[in-house]
């Protein structure tokens, strides 16, 4: 009789363990099942961080050439650029900003966003660090235009090198 009593006991003590078990892994499951989500997409975003940065390290070989903020030269507000920079067209030499083709700028797949800095190399007396403020007309590809006042006078520099740069 106690042999029969002790199995029941047993197997009724093993199905509340299975029970237990069953609903802590029900439980824990979603919780677990969360963190792996959460994890993938970190993991995602970080990749893709990565890829921003390895890009946007490497340096690129554009042609350099320089614009006036003026109509002809631009659209019918030529003091706002394509960021929303409202500039003074005759101290635009000042602000040391440029416009980037668009193969160059990363709403269009490039590596670089407005208000970055970028190193500007083989520019002669324009060479040094610029802000990308502006894009060029779509039909310009691999080319990095200097915002000067309309009392510059033109230049052009072939085989100029911009890079990113970091600010301190």
């Amino acid at each position: 009789m106690h042999t029969k009593i002790n199995t029941a006991l047993a197997f009724f003590i093993s199905a509340c363990g299975y029970v237990t078990i069953s609903f802590q892994t029900i439980h824990h499951f979603d919780d677990y099942q969360y963190k792996i989500d959460s994890l993938w997409a970190e993991n995602a975003e970080l990749r893709q961080e990565v890829v921003r940065l390895q890009t946007v390290n490497e340096s690129f070989r554009v042609t350099a050439t320089m614009y006036h903020p003026v109509r002809h030269q631009t659209d019918s507000t030529p003091n706002e650029l394509a960021d929303g920079t409202i500039v003074d067209v005759h101290k635009a030499h000042t602000y040391r900003y440029v416009a980037l083709s668009r193969d160059l700028l990363r709403r269009w797949g490039g590596p670089f966003d407005y208000g970055d800095y970028i190193y500007v190399e083989n520019a002669g007396d324009h060479s040094g660090v610029w802000q990308v403020r502006d894009s060029m007309n779509s039909r310009w590809t691999h080319r990095i235009d200097f915002l000067m006042s309309p009392t510059h006078k033109p230049f052009k520099y072939e085989e100029v090198v911009i890079r990113s740069h970091k600010r301190s």
